[in-house]
This record gives structure tokens, C-alpha cells and sequence, in this order.
């Protein structure tokens, strides 16, 4: 069955435009980190959607597939690396898992192809048509089964001109101009309404360069000495019971060797040992004693066992100095100024289905991967007086999320993550690219702190001002610039994110229909 499955795929990319599509899709990887090309964008999705006119839906339905099957097994083929290396199952088998996720991701754009066909004039593909069914596709995508919204077109543009517009319209819409972008120049070699597509392709021109001469958000003139530990422990011993107290301390030892620091980042269960255990307990104590003799705040990644629920979660909590003031220390078992993350990874946190999935193999099985959900909203993180926002490893790829809990009082972002289950893949660049989004587009400094990369600091404009390289033991000193004031999509994220899609919705129906009539007139 699988073999045969194969064959209809490769039978199906021997026609040649089946083969553009799917090279197509192949080769945006390339416009993503680490290879960041980001001006491929403008060859690649302008060459498929001109190879898209006119289709009928099935065949609109179907190059949509090909292109966003091969976009998605290049560009997340990162996650079989922890399929593979601690998913306990033969090399066939774990292929066939990340096909599978590759063919459920490329549903949502082979949807938006057929519907864009479907509702058209003549019942042919219209790419106008195309553009906002597109952007509510990626939306379902970041929702449906808990969401994954990685990898959206807008990404790719962080070191482009079309930056610029994240403050102003958020990543997606950077990923409407790109689509917009690539129609018009679609149109203009067809010589479709030239003067006004050029005028169109100038007016964005424009307003990039007038939103990269803006000042969103102001320095404040002060800093905060931060300091992110990089412990780089190998992901089969960072779980071992022998090494629990060894690691821990590898940290802390990391640590003194620093001090001073106001805000001290340790990545996601840097502790490993579960909460409330004794062993948890008499570590955080040390830890917490250790950072009020140094007038520092701890923050770090833990995994709770809740006494109360009984569920586990996986947490972020402070130790430490809570406020300037504080010479008590602000942490106690359970106590609130802590943060439990929300959105849980599928297999690796929960496993949709896991009373059916779990007997069929270790995989499904693997470490952690029962997790309760945090609430959606949850105060910030009170660190020696600074506000920090907190997300957990792949919960910067949500927008929406961090834009529910920031306020004008968050002083700094903040997310850890253990990237050590994707090895040396394009996972943890991706990673990073999407926290110099979230920096541009909510105008506040991100601290990242992970186990073996890429730890980084990425200043409010959502630039890498410092960083460890990866597989290094290693700890990130950076004094990081203070800011105040908020960005346009800080302040309307989601009247933003929903109203992009239905004014081009608007856009594309009124136009449909004025072709419709003009179509009519001529008869």
C-alpha cells in the first residue's frame, strides 16, 4: 500500500506541470533561514501562480497540493529528525508519519486553490479570488488540531524591504503582499491593466520605505544586564534519573561564573526534576538563594506534577528577586508568578487520539508527552521589577497568543525551548526567524534561551544583536535597551489579522463581479 502510494505521487509529478508545481513548492525552502533568500519569493510564487491561471477546480485543487506537499517536505522535513532519532520506529514507518503530516498541512492550500476555481467566473482559478481564501486557509492551518502555523509566507521576508510593514500589519499581513505582489506580477506579464498594477507595486514600494524611516516605539535610555545559560546537554541523558543533580547544576555553575545579572534565562525544563518532588524543592531553594545573594532573578523551565489537579504541566517560573525590594525570594510551590504553557505540541506534549495511538508504538509514548494545557491568558512573568511576556518553544508561532497577554507595561518578550530533539536541521533557524517576527511586529527586545540553540538576544526592531552558536556550552551576557510606546499591531493584532482577509475578500468579489457585467455587456 505504501509502495503504490509512492508510484502515484512520482506518476503524478512526471507531467510537467505537476513537475513545476511540485520543484516549485520544493524550492522555497531557500527563501527561509538559515538560507534566507528572500527575494526567491518573487521568482517562485509569481512562476506558479502564472502556471495556475484559468484552472478548472480539480486541477486548481490539484497543483495546489503538489506545490504545498513539497513546500511543507522541505520545509519542516526538520521534524522527522526527532521522528526518527527518539521515535522508536523503523525508517519506513517514520517517513510514512512525516508524509502523513506533510499531506494533512497541504490540505488547507489544495482547499483554497478548489474554492478559489469553484467561485470564480467561468469556474476558472482567479488568482484575486485566490488571495483572501488563502489567507483563511493559513488561519484554519494555525487553528485546526491546536494549530501549526509554521512556515507561512511571510516569514520569509523578515530581512526583505517588506519587513518594514510588521509593526504596521503583522506577519500575516506581510504574507497578503507577497500574494498581492506576485498577482500583479503575474498581470503585468500578461499585460493586464498595466498602469495601474505598476502603480499598485509603487504604492507599496512607497510605503515601505516611509514605515522603515518610522519610529514605532521609543528607547527608553535604560537597560537590563541579562544573562541566558546554554548548557548544551545531549538530549538522551538530559532525561536520565543518574544525571538529574548533575545537570542541575551544571546550570547554576554556568550561572555564578556570571554574576552580576538582573534577569538570568535558563531554557525550557532546565530543571529536571519534577515539582514538587524533593529533589525540585531542594534545588530551588539553592537556586533561589544563590540568585538573592547576587540581587538576580532566575527564570527558568520546569516540569510541575500540579498536587492538586493531578496533571502535569510544563511550566516557566521565577527565582529570586520578584521586585527590586525583594530580599525574601518570590518563590514557593505553586505560587502564581509562574507560566504554563498553552499551546502543547501534538505527540510531543499530547497525542490527539492516545488511548487508539499509544499500544501502536514507542513514538507515541515518548517523554512528557501528557501535558495539561495553561490558560490562554496569564499574567506576565515579575522578575526583579521587569515585566516579562513568557511563551514555550514552538507558542511564537501564535501571534494571536502573545498579543492576548502583552501590554504596554511588558518591558520584555520572552521564550525557551529545548531544539535539542531536531539536531543540526533548519528547525531551530526557523525557530529564530519566527522570534525576530514577533520582536519587529510587538516593537519589545525577545530573550531566547535554549538547551543546545539557538540561544539569542533580537533587540525590538527584530534584529540578532547576540548570540551563541549552536552544540556549545555557553552563556550570552547582553545588556539589553529598554523600551515604551506600542506598535499599531501590538495595539489592533486581531482587528488586523481579520480584517486584511475580508477587505481583500471584498475586493475580490466586487471585482468578479464587475467583470461578470462587463463580460455580459460585450454579449
Amino acid at each position: 500500500m505504501f509502495s503504490s502510494f509512492i508510484k502515484t505521487i512520482q506518476r503524478n509529478i512526471t507531467n510537467k506541470s505537476n513537475a513545476l508545481s511540485f520543484f516549485l513548492g520544493l524550492a522555497l525552502v531557500f527563501c527561509y533561514a538559515p538560507f534566507s533568500q528572500y527575494w526567491l519569493l518573487a521568482i517562485i510564487l509569481p512562476s506558479w501562480l502564472y502556471s495556475m491561471q484559468g484552472k478548472a477546480p480539480k486541477a486548481a485543487a490539484k497543483q495546489g497540493f503538489i506545490f504545498a506537499l513539497a513546500w511543507f517536505s522541505a520545509g519542516i522535513s526538520w521534524v522527522h529528525v526527532s521522528i526518527d532519532q527518539f521515535g522508536g520506529l523503523p525508517l519506513a514507518v517514520s517517513i510514512l508519519l512525516m508524509l502523513l503530516l506533510c499531506l494533512y498541512l497541504a490540505l488547507f492550500l489544495t482547499l483554497a486553490c478548489y474554492l478559489a476555481a469553484r467561485f470564480s467566473h467561468q469556474q476558472q482559478l482567479n488568482l484575486w479570488l485566490l488571495l483572501p481564501i488563502w489567507l483563511f486557509a493559513e488561519f484554519l492551518r494555525g487553528v485546526f488540531l491546536t494549530g501549526f502555523p509554521w512556515l507561512t509566507l511571510g516569514y520569509s521576508q523578515i530581512d526583505g524591504p517588506l519587513a518594514s510593514f510588521a509593526p504596521v500589519i503583522g506577519e500575516k499581513g506581510i504574507t497578503a503582499l507577497v500574494i498581492i505582489i506576485s498577482i500583479v506580477i503575474v498581470e503585468l506579464i500578461k499585460q493586464r491593466q498595466v498602469l495601474l498594477n505598476i502603480s499598485l507595486l509603487a504604492l507599496i514600494s512607497m510605503a515601505s520605505v516611509i514605515f522603515q524611516q518610522l519610529t514605532w516605539v521609543q528607547t527608553t535610555g535604560k537597560t537590563v544586564k541579562t544573562l541566558l545559560v546554554q548548557a548544551n546537554i545531549k538530549q538522551e541523558m538530559k532525561w536520565a534519573p543518574e544525571l538529574t543533580w548533575p545537570s542541575m547544576l551544571k546550570y547554576l555553575d554556568l550561572t555564578r561564573q556570571h554574576y552580576p545579572a538582573e534577569l538570568i534565562i535558563w531554557p525550557e525544563s532546565a530543571i529536571t526534576a519534577v515539582e514538587p518532588s524533593h529533589q525540585a524543592q531542594d534545588f530551588l531553594q539553592l537556586a533561589q538563594s544563590s540568585a538573592l545573594l547576587n540581587n538576580s532573578a532566575i527564570i527558568s523551565g520546569i516540569i510541575d506534577y500540579n498536587l492538586a489537579t493531578k496533571n502535569y504541566y510544563n511550566n516557566i517560573l521565577v527565582l529570586g528577586k520578584s521586585s527590586a525590594d525583594d530580599s525574601q525570594g518570590s518563590y514557593h510551590y505553586n505560587n502564581q508568578n509562574r507560566y504554563s504553557k498553552h499551546h502543547l505540541l501534538p505527540i510531543g506534549e499530547f497525542v490527539p487520539f492516545g488511548d487508539w495511538l499509544r499500544p501502536l508504538a514507542p513514538f507515541f509514548n515518548l517523554p512528557m508527552s501528557s501535558f495539561s494545557r495553561g490558560n490562554y491568558v496569564q499574567n506576565n512573568l515579575t522578575a526583579n521589577g521587569y515585566q516579562l511576556l513568557p511563551l514555550i518553544c514552538f507558542e511564537v508561532a501564535f501571534a494571536e497568543q502573545l498579543s492576548a497577554n502583552f501590554s504596554e507595561q511588558t518591558d520584555l518578550l520572552l521564550t525557551v525551548s529545548n531544539d535539542a530533539w531536531f539536531g543540526d536541521s533548519h528547525g531551530p533557524h526557523q525557530h529564530l526567524e519566527i522570534v525576530r517576527m514577533r520582536a519587529l511586529e510587538f516593537g519589545r527586545p525577545f530573550l531566547r534561551a535554549t538547551n543546545n540553540g539557538i540561544t539569542a538576544v533580537v533587540d525590538h526592531q527584530g534584529q540578532i544583536s547576540h548570540q551563541i552558536p549552536q552544540f556549545q556550552e555557553a552563556v550570552l551576557t547582553a545588556d539589553v535597551a529598554l523600551v515604551s510606546g506600542l506598535t499599531p499591531y501590538a495595539r489592533y493584532t486581531r482587528f488586523i489579522d481579520f480584517s486584511i482577509p475580508l477587505l481583500l475578500l471584498t475586493f475580490a468579489v466586487l471585482r468578479q463581479r464587475q467583470r461578470y457585467y462587463n463580460t455580459k455587456n460585450r454579449r
